[in-house]
């Protein structure tokens, strides 16, 4: 799945992104509202982890989505 068809259906994925991701909260979910930048930049924060290991954790949420 592509990252505009996730943006998309954010309401129906943000589920799946918090099975992924506890430790955010549903007030990140809703700040990020589909925006991969601010999942990547909520990630990173969240688990004190680099962007690009950031960036590869979304890619690969990206790529498993069952949206």
């Amino acid at each position: 799945m592509n990252w505009d068809q996730i943006e998309g259906k954010w309401k129906q994925v943000k589920g799946q992104a918090q099975q992924k991701w506890g430790d955010l909260t549903n007030d990140d979910l809703d700040r990020i509202d589909g925006q991969r930048e601010e999942l990547v930049g909520r990630v990173q924060e969240r688990y004190g982890i680099a962007k690009d290991e950031a960036e590869r954790q979304v890619k690969e949420f990206e790529t498993s989505c069952n949206c």
